[in-house]
């Protein structure tokens, strides 16, 4: 296959600013037209070509922008500061420090993105690309050994080699079960159909989760590559990449990397005159959480409501308008370029005996690094929260819980933040790694109320096929709101674990099956904190406005004033550089003015104590202290 070349190796510098979704939201649109504007005025506008990428990774300090060949870092780009950084880079060669990385100890400015602790501790094989190609144009991609391994295997491989070399590879679905990839694509090749599909499933609905929407902006001819593999390997003719509605960015950048791939002879009949004939087109969700399950979406592209029905057979053997279907999610295809092109080798060299490769994660929540990251299958958790994301955001909070797997997976406390991203490993934390979405949590975070969060949104998300995912997933919603609203009972907890178990055991499809994993997973490793819930009535986070008391220790308040500023209820009172007060029949105990305080000044107390005396509010506060939040018992 001729060698193409990228529009950016013709200029003297390329400016690779971020177009993803999150930058642009944050104002890529206005400082892009800045730059052009001001790189016109200096005359540089033909020797700086700027770049419009998909996804950077780091989403936290978008927009963001690397300049190459240097590789210098900008980040928080605004459109004010864009005539200064030219002046200062472009004309005088002086890199811009103001808008440059600091480290947030150090306070030590670092340059080069690849010594940024956030991109420096990454392993990219899917995301390879990001932040390198415009996402809009084959020729970046092809520049980039872009559909060199589908030349490979329309020259030189027979199906069956293709598959073996993916199963050797080690591959597993990256769309939260992990069944290996070779094995279904072995199977959907022994399937004698006059029509087989493939499917890559684009339906990303976890909350906090954002990967393979970046992957779809940032990469898409990797994803088109992927599944027309799959195709050849198969025997399949027909693909589509069924993608939610809410990801426009994606479904233009897809359908526009479709629409190059059909004019360059990529797509359509007789791909690249070898005989083999393969058409792709996109179908758009609506939105429904249950179409990521694959029967669900399945009825959903054939024009139905989208319902799972029952796994009597395998998608492989029967699926879309009954015919093998081969359906893969976005990430696991885009690595199927990379495993063809450089071995299978090559790729298990990455991660665990039974978990090879790498995983794309979306690493979000209380931490200083929120993006997306890529990681070999063996990194433990420390390492992901700690050293790509920078660990606990605010000073003074400590890390408690990381939330893996979105409404379907688990909370993993402390104690298991050495265990190792890998399929198994995980899976004996009580959580599951999923599709790949990571919210980290504070110690500021009621694990009872975030149970509720996601059962709310499983519940909510339920179809509504059958009576144990419909009925049990809303009882037990109501039974944790009872909880956070102080009208839990004693065997409360017994109750929703023995439901948990009945909704696992008898739901039609995954989401019901997973929907107890958050419920049980902080049962597990926090029932003290239901315990305090339910027989103290006190929410020791204040998230749970109904079971929590807020009191000023006035041994530590410095009069700063920053809780009476925050106060929506003027319920703080008290004089400059004195010990404030907290008016209780003015407090709406929303947890402001805890959040406010440097001092640790504010405490939380249980409920009862709303009509307690200052003299008895003291007591109780230095109890605490002194016994743990775990041990104390009050009782009005």
């Amino acid at each position: 296959m001729e060698k193409v070349h990228s529009t950016m190796e013709k200029a003297r510098g390329s400016l690779m600013l971020c177009s993803g979704t999150g930058c642009a939201s944050c104002g890529t649109p206005t400082v892009s037209a800045v730059l052009a504007q001001e790189l016109k005025k200096r005359g540089l506008d033909n020797e700086m070509e700027i770049v419009q990428t998909g996804c950077n990774g780091y989403c936290a300090e978008g927009p963001v922008m690397a300049v190459y060949p240097e590789a210098i870092f900008y980040q928080k780009l605004r459109a004010e500061d864009i005539p200064e950084l030219v002046e200062e880079h472009f004309l005088k060669g002086r890199p811009y420090e103001k808008l440059m990385y600091r480290d947030p100890v150090k306070k030590t400015v670092i340059p080069h993105i690849n010594d940024i602790p956030f991109f420096k501790h990454q392993v990219l094989l899917v995301l390879r690309n990001k932040g390198l190609i415009n996402p809009e144009k084959i020729e970046d991609y092809i520049a980039k050994d872009g559909y060199q391994a589908l030349a490979k295997t329309l020259t030189m491989m027979s199906p069956e080699e293709i598959i073996k070399e993916v199963s050797d590879s080690g591959l597993r679905g990256r769309g939260g079960a992990g069944f290996p990839t070779g094995k279904k694509w072995e199977l959907g090749l022994k399937i004698d159909s006059d029509q087989k599909f493939v499917i890559c499933n684009g339906d990303e609905g976890d909350p906090g989760a954002f990967m393979d929407r970046a992957i779809m902006e940032s990469d898409p001819h990797a994803i088109i590559e992927g599944m027309i593999i799959c195709g050849l390997a198969t025997k399949s003719h027909q693909g589509y990449i069924y993608v939610r509605a809410e990801y426009p960015l994606a479904v233009q950048r897809l359908q526009t990397a479709i629409d190059q791939c059909y004019e360059a002879g990529l797509l359509g009949t007789n791909i690249l005159d070898k005989g083999f004939d393969f058409n792709l087109e996109i179908y758009q969700g609506a939105g429904a959480f249950v179409c990521g399950e694959a029967t669900a979406l399945m009825r959903s592209i054939e024009g139905k409501r989208g319902m799972p029905r029952p796994k009597l057979w395998r998608s492989a053997v029967k699926g879309l308008w009954d015919k093998p279907t081969i359906l893969n999610n976005v990430e696991t295809l885009a690595n199927i370029p990379q495993i063809i092109l450089n071995g299978a080798e090559w790729y298990s060299k990455h991660g665990t005996e039974k978990s090879k490769g790498t995983k794309v994660f979306a690493l979000t929540g209380a931490i200083h690094n929120v993006g997306l990251v890529e990681v070999p299958m063996d990194t433990p958790l420390r390492k992901i929260i700690y050293d790509i994301g920078g660990g606990i955001k605010q000073k003074g909070r400590k890390f408690k819980a990381v939330q893996l797997g979105g409404p379907s997976g688990g909370c993993i406390p402390e104690a298991f933040l050495d265990v190792r991203v890998s399929y198994e490993d995980i899976k004996e934390s009580g959580a599951i790694i999923g599709s790949g979405g990571m919210v980290v949590m504070d110690d500021s975070t009621c694990m009872v109320n975030t149970a509720r969060f996601f059962l709310e949104f499983t519940a909510d998300e339920s179809c509504g096929k059958c009576t144990p995912c419909r009925i049990g997933t809303k009882i037990m919603y109501d039974l944790l709101s009872d909880i956070c609203d102080g009208k839990g009972k004693a065997g409360d907890i017994e109750i929703l674990e023995d439901l948990s178990q009945d909704i696992i055991d008898a739901s039609l499809c995954g989401l019901g099956q997973s929907a107890p994993t958050p419920v049980l997973s902080t049962i597990k490793h926090f029932r003290h904190e239901y315990e305090m819930h339910i027989h103290n009535k006190w929410c020791p986070t204040g998230v749970c406005s109904d079971l929590c008391t807020f009191h000023i220790d006035e041994n530590l308040c410095k009069g700063c004033g920053a809780c009476l500023r925050a106060c929506p209820s003027n319920a703080v009172a008290g004089e400059k550089k004195k010990p404030h007060q907290i008016v209780q029949d003015r407090c709406v105990h929303c947890r402001t003015c805890w959040d406010s305080c440097k001092f640790n000044a504010i405490q939380i107390l249980p409920a009862s104590a709303r009509n307690a005396s200052d003299a008895e509010l003291n007591f109780l506060a230095e109890a605490i202290k002194e016994k743990g939040q775990k041990s104390i018992m009050f009782n009005a």
